[in-house]
């Protein structure tokens, strides 16, 4: 909980007695005891305080799903991404299950005439002109934009 290994453990219990000394060191530990029971008391409290407002719901909250150490912003980007995808490919998928049959695929069908693509002309694209800064010149600086 503490990162506290039994080797640590040990030491801060030698330190303890060796600080302390054996005439305080009952005194000391009773107070810990009676500090780790109020703390537990307080905690069983809040929870039973926490079932009686919320209800029987929050026996069915999942919490390992909300504990923020599960969130990495790598995974969540590409899971979002990839419900972009997904959404996209969904109708298209659809379409080609083949409900509908090119006229040229039905029996006794006249072909028809193939069909010129409409190109719309492309338009220039605007560039700008990028101008490097000079030796010594200050970069332009937006006040409104901070």
């Amino acid at each position: 909980m503490f990162g506290i290994n039994g080797y640590e453990l040990i030491i801060l219990a030698v330190l303890a007695v060796a600080i302390l000394g054996p005439e305080r060191l009952p005194e000391y530990a009773s107070q810990l005891a009676r500090l780790v029971r109020e703390l537990r008391r307080m905690a069983t409290g809040a929870r039973e305080q926490l079932r009686e407002e919320v209800g029987p719901e929050i026996d069915e909250v999942d919490w390992r799903k909300l504990d923020p150490r599960q969130y990495d912003p790598r995974r969540i980007i590409k899971e979002a991404l990839l419900d972009d995808v997904e959404e996209a490919v969904r109708p298209a998928a659809g379409r080609s299950n083949g409900a509908v049959r090119p006229a040229a695929a039905r029996p006794g069908a006249v072909p028809a005439a193939p069909a010129r693509p409409e190109v719309a002309p492309a338009a220039p694209s605007p560039v700008q002109r990028i101008e490097r800064l000079g030796a010594g010149e200050p970069a332009p600086f937006d006040a409104e934009a901070t």
